[in-house]
């Protein structure tokens, strides 16, 4: 038998596995945990603690876990008022209300990212205490922790409706955001990048609908593609492999991702044709994760199904003989999925020969 790290290591690497290894996000369903723990969990009432007994018997590969928000709606420093709702949350207002506001914002926001001090020791001590503490609660299960280049959080922050005005109107303001953000990640990358602490980092920046990639080529080309190579690049520089995260289909825009170096991608809908098996046998020399449908199948099929399915993943992908498959939901364990279903995913990739 294979530990998980010598089995996310021979995943990463394309490599013979004994059985295929799990990656999950387990922080948000009270009745998985309870499975799992055999606690009696009213409501969020659970801790970080419960999470992660649950991950050390089911998961090779974990994104941080984190105790349920609670339902506070909080005001940032910044203005935006955001209502939690223990396992999401949404922005209720911002501080401003067009295009021009919106500038005044980032470019506020952009002063702060290129003044800000940083101490390259403190920052490279303090993510080595917070992942080995984390470790030590979660036993051999290997860490999926993130790097983001800042893209995603102009459009989130504004709504697309004034960030469409907003980008066209100051795209100089966008490109000066762009390239703070990304000077502070890789500040940090260098500070803290070892991968004795883990092996592989995930990129997560939402750009796509069912549909397709909400924004054009040339936009992406500028704004986002340059960001992510060197992102990417950085944590390469420390033998560090780069999975990237985004929801929807963005499959028209593979190859460009392919060339910005990423290792990967997490987070494959099926229902946006986004199929991990069709994937994986077109671009075998890229490692998939995240193809187990989390809404229709993981939430209202039968564990039968979701068997069946983790089955095709990895016996349709030979996946066993060359690595390079995780075994993950599409949308995190979320609430709505049912106990039983995860475990028959789970119990699945136990049982697949």
């Amino acid at each position: 038998m294979m530990t998980p790290l010598e089995r996310v290591l021979a995943t990463l690497n394309h490599q013979p596995v004994d059985r295929c290894a799990v990656l999950e996000q387990l922080s948000y369903n009270p009745r998985v945990i309870a499975d799992w723990t055999g606690k009696a969990i009213e409501g969020f009432d659970y801790t970080l603690d419960d999470i992660c007994a649950v991950i050390r018997q089911t998961c090779d590969l974990v994104m941080p876990p984190t105790a349920p928000r609670g339902t506070e709606r909080v005001t940032t420093s910044d203005g935006f008022v955001i209502q939690n709702d223990n396992w999401t949350g949404w922005h209720v207002s911002r501080p401003f209300s067009d295009a021009d506001g919106a500038r005044d914002w980032l470019l506020a926001r952009t002063r702060v990212l290129r003044e800000a001090p940083f101490d390259a020791a403190r920052a490279r001590d303090d993510y080595r205490r917070g992942m080995l503490e984390l470790q030590a609660k979660i036993g051999d299960t290997v860490i999926l922790n993130f790097s983001g280049t800042g893209f995603c959080m102009p459009f989130d922050s504004m709504g697309l409706e004034i960030f469409t005005f907003f980008q066209l109107d100051y795209p100089e303001v966008l490109k000066a955001y762009m390239e703070a953000s990304v000077a502070a990640e890789l500040r940090r990358v260098h500070a803290v990048a070892d991968p004795a602490l883990s092996p592989v980092i995930l990129i997560p920046e939402d750009f796509a609908t069912k549909q397709g990639p909400i924004f054009g080529p040339e936009f992406l080309g500028e704004y986002h593609y340059p960001s992510i190579r060197q992102v990417a690049d950085a944590w390469h520089e420390h033998g560090i492999k780069v999975l990237y995260h985004s929801d929807g289909n963005w499959k028209p825009v593979i190859p460009d991702l392919k060339a910005c170096q990423v290792d990967g991608f997490y987070c494959l809908e099926k229902n946006c044709g986004m199929d991990i098996v069709e994937l994986k046998n077109a671009w075998p020399e890229l490692v998939w994760s995240g193809g187990v449908d989390g809404v229709d199948l993981m939430e209202r099929g039968t564990p039968e199904q979701v068997k069946a399915e983790v089955r095709r993943h990895i016996r349709e992908t030979s996946a066993l003989a060359t690595g390079g498959l995780f075994v993950a939901s599409s949308s995190e364990i979320n609430p709505p999925i049912p106990p039983e279903n995860f475990r028959a995913m789970v119990e699945a990739v136990w049982e697949t020969p």
